[in-house]
C-alpha cells in the first residue's frame, strides 16, 4: 500500500472565540519512498499561507493523522508476485477467486467488499483473477468460480464455492478470527 494513501495532514486552528473560518483540512504531503516517515523529509504546502495574517498567527499546530484503517478495509488484488505475502499474513485471510466474465462473481464481489469493511483489522481480504493468475488457481484446485478460500497462518482452512449469502461467509470468518 502506498504511503500517500495512508496519511492526511490537517491544521488545527483556534481563535479567541474558538471559531475559525472554514478552510481545506487536507494539505499536500510528500513522503520519501521506502524510507519511513521522518519529519525532516516532509514537505508540506500549507494553505495557511493564503490566510490573512491574523489567522496565520492563530494556527497552533499541524499533525499527521494515520488513515491506514481506510487503506486496509478494501479488497486488495493478489497476484503471483504478491501471493506469498498474502498467505503469510499473521491475520486470517479471505481470498476470492474470480474472473471478469463470471456473472456469479459479480454478484458476490459487493458482499466480499462489505465483509472487508466490517472485519477491517481482523482479516485481510484479497481477490485473485483466475485468468491473470492461473498458477495460483491450479495450486489450490480452483475449478469453479467464484470460490472463496480462508487461510490462517499460511494454511488453507476452508473453501466456499459459489455465490453464497453474506451470512455464510461471515460465519466462516468468525471461526478464524480471534475474539
Amino acid at each position: 500500500m502506498a504511503m500517500k494513501n495512508c496519511f492526511q495532514v490537517s491544521s488545527v486552528s483556534t481563535t479567541r472565540a474558538g471559531v475559525c473560518p472554514p478552510f481545506s483540512p487536507v494539505e499536500k504531503l510528500q513522503l520519501p519512498a521506502c524510507k519511513g516517515l521522518k519529519t525532516s523529509n516532509l514537505s508540506l504546502s500549507s494553505p495557511s499561507s493564503s490566510f490573512p495574517r491574523s489567522l496565520r498567527s492563530r494556527t497552533q499546530e499541524s499533525r499527521i493523522v494515520c488513515k491506514a484503517r481506510e487503506a486496509v478495509d478494501a479488497v486488495q488484488v493478489a497476484t503471483d508476485a504478491s501471493w506469498d505475502t498474502v498467505i503469510g499474513s499473521d491475520t486470517p485471510v479471505l481470498v476470492e477467486f474470480w474472473a471478469p466474465w463470471c456473472g456469479p462473481c459479480k454478484m458476490i464481489a459487493p458482499v466480499v467488499e462489505e465483509l472487508a469493511k466490517e472485519y477491517a483489522g481482523k482479516i485481510a481480504c484479497y481477490k485473485v483473477n483466475t485468468d491473470d493468475c492461473p498458477d495460483i488457481a491450479t495450486k489450490y484446485g480452483i475449478r469453479s468460480i467464484p470460490t472463496v478460500l480462508f487461510f490462517k497462518k499460511g494454511e488453507k482452512k476452508e473453501s466456499v464455492i459459489g455465490a453464497v449469502p453474506k451470512t455464510t461467509l461471515s460465519n466462516s470468518i468468525d471461526k478464524y478470527i480471534e475474539a
